[in-house]
């Protein structure tokens, strides 16, 4: 494999370049009008347009991309995560054309993409699921019963969702039917399929998920756990490796669990399985992720492995260099993803010029970048600018780590997660390990913020002063 191309933009388009470059490989990049200038388009070998702005006219036309593949000799495609990494169709279309996908076939995308045939997959190897139905369901009085024997609340979900699209809480049986109706709705919009399913709503829930790694030779391994349940929106904002809560023994159970999903899946390449833990540590199977996780490089930190350079070599058909018993973890580190967005307006998306944008630097600490200063950040994509993450020899260590980072990260021009980003680190909630996907919603508010200002001077300068600036608050709703 020398020539490579990066079907996808931002700081995972430069993270891939990075391994390509030290692989020796070449790097190609593609952009649309909005990126002619960015840096995953400096940071390539070769760089060649694919289109207009919106993602459906660039990012996602396949039949250009591999046009390009086919005019420049273009050997494999890396997908990153989003756009078409989890499209089977394209993967397909990759195999027809002799390129290869760095990354799982199209049969595991088709049965993993399917939040049902992934249930479905996994049954003879006596996994736990959440209860509820494990088939799609359309008749809303049936479903209405079964969620009554399951018990409220339930959850209805699309079979085809994800980032907590086309997923409704419903907490009693007299609002099911309205709630049922919009998760049909928003699923066939968001996915064009409507199929949904029930499923128990597991109270005080945290998201923990395993990485795997697979080869070809018949060899997986897991990687470990990742603390994943700071969310907003059912989407991810703050990770970690390993588990504040997770024992040795459990962590064992979750890791076997997670191979033989990937061996249900027939998968080859490097995938997230995902879990729900329950406040008895009982946990239950949720999907698996069937490409790159933004959150990799936690495992990386932990592991010392680079695992977009275990992905390329696996799509060699190079057999894994470890087994499981090489593996071990070291450190904890704690990834921030650093979204171009107001936390104090609800998380909607800050799209404005970078008029200051500095990385922090220092020991322990990673940036996984796709912006540089001036740049303006485009109202098209998803509006992460990068991936922050420490390492410490503890938690505690990289929690201070973090802090730090934060403090030395400096944007002007727009808000970001990275205030806070700051909030969880000092929360005693995140501190002490006692938190589920419920923290946001729990504790942030402008009163839980003011707490955390006067505990701490020292962070109340900066936090402060971006409160101000990007919310326009005043200082006596603060103080």
């Amino acid at each position: 494999m020398k020539k490579v191309l990066v079907a996808n933009r931002g700081e995972i388009a430069c993270r891939v370049m990075k391994t390509l470059k030290k692989m020796g490989i070449i790097s190609v990049a593609i952009y649309s009008d909005a990126d002619k200038d960015s840096l995953h388009v400096k940071m390539a070998d070769e760089a060649y347009h694919v289109g207009a702005a919106p993602s459906s006219e660039s990012y996602l036309r396949q039949d250009r991309i591999i046009d390009i593949c086919l005019r420049h000799q273009v050997d494999g495609i890396h997908p990153g995560y989003g756009f078409l990494s989890e499209n089977s169709g394209f993967a397909l279309k990759l195999q027809e054309n002799n390129i290869k996908l760095i990354g799982p076939s199209a049969f595991s995308m088709d049965i993993m993409g399917d939040k049902l045939s992934a249930k479905d997959a996994v049954k003879a190897f006596n996994i736990p699921m959440v209860p509820g139905t494990d088939y799609a369901i359309a008749d809303i009085a049936k479903a209405k019963e079964i969620a009554k024997a399951v018990g409220f609340p339930v959850l209805v979900k699309a079979s085809a969702g994800g980032g907590g699209k086309g997923m409704k809480l419903v907490n009693h049986a007299d609002e099911f039917e309205d709630q049922m109706q919009l998760a049909i709705n928003e699923a066939t919009s968001s996915f064009g399929n409507g199929a949904v399913f029930i499923e128990k709503f597991v109270t005080s829930p945290r998201h923990i998920e395993i990485q795997i790694l697979a080869d070809s030779f018949g060899n997986t391994v897991y990687l470990f756990e990742r603390e994943c349940s700071i969310q907003r929106r059912h989407q991810k904002v703050v990770e970690e490796a390993p588990s504040a809560v997770l024992t040795p023994e459990l962590r064992k159970q979750m890791g076997e669990a997670a191979v033989k999903v990937a061996i249900a899946a027939k998968y080859e390449g490097a995938g997230t399985v995902e879990f729900l833990v329950d406040d008895q540590l009982n946990f239950y199977f949720l999907e698996m992720n069937t490409r790159l996780q933004v959150e990799h490089p936690v495992t990386e930190m932990i592991t010392g492995l680079d695992l977009v350079e275990q992905q390329i070599k696996i799509a060699r058909g190079e057999k894994l260099s470890f087994t499981q018993d090489d593996l071990e973890i070291k450190g904890h580190a704690i990834e921030l993803r650093v979204y171009a967005e107001d936390p104090f307006d609800n998380f909607v998306p800050s799209i404005n010029k970078l008029n200051k944008y500095k990385l922090p630097e220092g020991d322990g600490i990673r940036a996984d970048n796709g912006y540089l200063e001036g740049d303006q950040v485009p109202i098209y994509y998803d509006p992460m600018l990068a991936k922050l993450t420490v390492f410490g020899h503890n938690r505690d260590a990289a929690i201070q780590k973090m802090l730090v980072a934060i403090q030395n990260y400096h944007i002007e021009g727009i808000a970001t997660t990275l205030d806070f980003g700051a909030y969880v680190m000092k929360h005693p909630d995140f501190v002490s390990g006692h938190f589920d996907t419920n923290f946001v919603n729990k504790n942030w508010k402008t009163e839980e913020i003011k707490s955390l200002l006067q505990a701490d001077a020292n962070v109340a300068a900066w936090v402060l002063n971006d409160i101000i600036n990007k919310s326009d608050l005043k200082l006596n709703t603060i103080l």
